[in-house]
């Protein structure tokens, strides 16, 4: 199998020019959520690559989002289900960030080659990767199943639209691959690691009405939902639970209209995360169990988790197993990792399908400007997916 392993490095090394124009192409065609035909052009990029794979397409229009594509490879052999490849095309960046934040190709601080531009890490590269590593099997002995590439438009703003699409399409596969970065830089605590285990995400807001007057004429009539929201987020705080996973932030409030005007309403957006499936209905109690202290102010509470916990069960470790021995007879060691943050992986999990995450570039700066991957990692980190994909037991 070491022969074979290699031989899909050299077959990777002979494209990989390709690959990385191709990325440019796709990085430089900006895709923020919000703009339905700016990602739906990078959708028709990866589309035509994928049908010169001899790949099929299925496309499933939406409106105010791009569109949903599945990308399917190889034939149904042995009754074997199918293996999913995972990833978005959309980005957190507005059209015209390319003007501030160009992609370019330099090194860094440290000597390490980089590439940079908006969404190069998040996820463009992920997906690059994932075309280029179906490719090599096909090339080097073909695909022992089914494999489909799964694009969604919408991940950066909670896959509203693609969510029944990756849970409907996952039911049917055998395990799934996230493309999504990996944990961590080299030499750093995760050092470049697989995901084994997302957080759970949820979003609650509250909404507090109170009782307007003129804060100098007639401030005791008033009754005040500022004040009342500070005393309820007093009680959010105690939501916290460490030792669980369990993390709860007011990221962002407001209410009021004037200074001199006692405010009659004040909010509160509160993201929280979970890393247990079974603390989902433990949470959404302690939101609607809360209560205002005065009896003249009224709460409306909001939201829900609307991710669930990606878990480090056991179908996702023998995965992690497979990739590490794969990894150690390319000459790389592979670490796993757990993060706060989540993905469309943790649907996946979420409905039992052995899920692998973080399988795509190493870098750091995901929405942020310094966003980048290492050029170094790509070939490697790209055999090491084609090898997974070419020997599924």
């Amino acid at each position: 199998m070491s022969s074979d392993l290699h031989q899909l490095q050299s077959t990777l090394t002979e494209t990989s020019d390709r690959w990385l124009s191709r990325l440019r192409e796709l990085v430089e065609c900006e895709s923020p959520t919000e703009d339905a035909a700016a990602v739906n052009r990078a959708m028709d990029m990866a589309i035509a690559w994928a049908e010169e794979l001899g790949g099929r397409v299925v496309r499933h229009p939406q409106t105010g989002y791009g569109d949903v594509v599945e990308l399917w490879f190889g034939e149904q052999a042995d009754g074997r289900k199918p293996l999913m490849l995972l990833g978005h095309l959309d980005t957190v960046w507005p059209m015209g960030t390319l003007a501030g934040m160009p992609w370019r190709r330099e090194g860094d601080a440290q000597g390490r080659m980089r590439l940079w531009g908006p969404g190069v890490l998040d996820m463009k590269a992920g997906v690059v990767m994932a075309l280029a590593a179906v490719e090599v099997v096909q090339q080097n002995g073909g695909l022992l199943q089914p494999v489909v590439l799964l694009l969604n438009p919408d991940e950066e703003t909670g896959s509203e639209v693609s969510r029944p699409h990756t849970e409907r399409i996952a039911r049917e596969c055998e395990a799934v691959f996230v493309m999504e970065p990996a944990q961590g830089l080299p030499g750093s605590a995760d050092d470049a690691a697989y995901k084994t285990a997302r957080k759970g995400v949820g979003h609650y807001r509250l909404d507090v009405t109170g009782v307007a007057s003129h804060s100098g004429v007639d401030f005791t009539r008033g009754r005040s939902a500022v004040l009342e929201l500070a005393r309820l987020l007093l009680k959010v705080e105690q939501f916290t639970d460490l030792e669980t996973g369990l993390t709860v932030n007011p990221g962002v409030i407001g209410g009021g209209t004037r200074s001199n005007v006692i405010a009659a309403h004040a909010w509160a957006e509160v993201d929280v995360r979970i890393a247990r499936a079974a603390d989902a209905e433990r949470v959404d109690r302690l939101f609607h169990g809360l209560a205002v202290d005065d009896p003249a102010c009224s709460l409306q509470v909001s939201g829900g988790i609307n991710r669930p916990p990606m878990e480090r069960g056991e179908g996702t470790v023998r995965l992690f197993e497979q990739a590490r021995s794969l990894a150690s007879r390319l000459g790389m060691e592979l670490k796993e990792a757990a993060t706060g943050g989540g993905s469309d992986g943790n649907f996946t999990a979420g409905i039992g399908v052995p899920t692998l995450d973080g399988m795509g570039a190493v870098g750091e700066g995901a929405h942020a400007a310094h966003e980048s991957l290492l050029l170094d990692h790509l070939l490697p980190r790209t055999s090491l997916l084609a090898a997974m994909i070419a020997s599924r037991e």
